[in-house]
């Protein structure tokens, strides 16, 4: 049963791992374009995992997704590999956003907050998970190939699927995977990957990219001890709501090793560049300067003052890491994980009935939240057994 991932974030490296656990996993291989794995939103995300906070009908799968990630983190010392922590999230902030089973991505497009309290919520570091994900399948057998581009189907005389053509980017040398099998799971680039091979499809993927910045950051105040003794190893999420009115509402994260990570300044305007690795290029400095400014405002080492003036806090804050990524975003607002069916896939092109063409994206802020899950649902459907999560199955 040879299948064949686009895509090598954590979607696709969560595909692969359950996949290959019940398959050989040298039928399995994973076609990534960046030569930098992990260089978008599966790197740069802030590891925010959640079992409650999503719309009725992605339930089910945030809940398989929250279970999954207890259970892999327990089995493989998630805690030391990718700083696996049990968390708090608050909210500061003006209006409470509810879960009253809206879209949810609007927040992201006007700047606003999805501050909330909620339970049950946990962090990982997602460059280090996506890391131990890639590194354990391609331990097991699964094939990597990157940087390496789709470029073509190959179908039989009845039309049927049985193979994809790969271009490697470095050597320009074209070679052919059998394939069965066809998931599709890259990112805010799936529109651009699923068009370009079933260019005469009935159907497009009606996923946007959105650019969102984010800062690694170390204060004085949050010392390794610190985050061990006074938070007895917690992670903290802070949820702000416009804060100084500066325009966006930035999202704090503590991490394992007292890292804090920031995010909430999002650009929808920012096009989509050809490559993940190449967001670094598109890094507007003055947002970005605006974004340090807001997070000494926030985190910055208070003056003292003895006037009763404002008190203007003092830039202490080490950046670690800048960073711009791009997130998928389903027009629906939840994410897509299908089939899709023969008679939308164009022309002469199908898959015969015994293996299938599979779309996982579209999960917007809750890529990593949500990954696990998505990844054994996605299995479950190339196995074709019943999906483990209630998912909506089309296009």
């Amino acid at each position: 049963m040879p299948t064949v991932i686009l895509g090598g974030g954590i979607i696709g490296s969560a595909t692969a791992y359950y996949l290959s656990e019940t398959h050989s996993a040298e039928d399995i291989h994973i076609v990534e374009t960046s030569s930098e794995l992990f260089s978008s939103a599966s790197g740069y995300a802030a590891g925010f995992l959640a079992s409650d906070w999503f719309a009725p009908s992605v339930a089910s799968l945030g809940e398989l997704s929250f279970d999954l990630h207890e259970a892999l983190a327990s089995a493989n010392g998630g805690w030391e590999k990718w700083g696996y922590m049990k968390g708090t999230a608050l909210s500061l902030n003006t209006t409470i956003i509810r879960r009253d089973g809206s879209r949810g991505d609007e927040w992201m497009k006007e700047g606003a907050s999805r501050a909330e309290t909620a339970s049950g919520s946990k962090l990982s570091d997602p460059l280090r998970l996506c890391t131990f994900l890639m590194e354990t399948v391609t331990s097991r057998g699964v094939k990597l190939h990157h940087p390496a581009k789709a470029t073509s189907l190959v179908t039989n005389e009845a039309g049927i699927i049985t193979a994809v053509k790969i271009a490697n980017l470095i050597s320009d040398i074209e070679f052919m995977i059998p394939c069965t099998h066809l998931v599709i799971c890259a990112g805010a680039w799936t529109p651009q990957v699923f068009g370009d091979l079933f260019p005469s499809a009935g159907v497009s993927i009606p996923i946007s990219p959105l650019a969102g910045y984010s800062l690694v950051l170390r204060s004085p105040r949050h010392t390794f001890e610190h985050e061990q003794k006074t938070y007895g190893g917690r992670s903290h999420a802070i949820f702000t709501s416009n804060p100084f009115s500066c325009g966006f509402s930035p999202e704090i994260f503590s991490r394992r090793g007292s890292e804090i990570y920031v995010a909430g300044l999002n650009d929808p305007r920012m096009p989509l560049p050809s490559r993940a690795e190449e967001s670094r290029n598109l890094i507007n400095q003055d947002e970005m300067d605006r974004y340090k400014g807001v997070s000494v405002q926030l985190m910055g080492n208070p003056a003292d003052s003895d006037t009763g003036s404002t008190i203007r806090n003092t830039d202490d804050l080490e950046v670690i890491r800048e960073g711009l990524c791009f997130r998928p975003v389903a027009d629906r607002g939840t994410p897509i994980i299908c089939r899709v069916d023969d008679k939308l896939l164009g022309g002469s092109v199908k898959t015969g009935g015994k293996g299938g063409v599979f779309v996982a994206s579209g999960h917007g802020p809750w890529g990593i939240s949500l990954s696990l899950g998505t990844g054994r649902v996605v299995a479950d459907m190339v196995e074709g057994v019943r999906p483990s999560a209630d998912v909506y199955h089309g296009v």
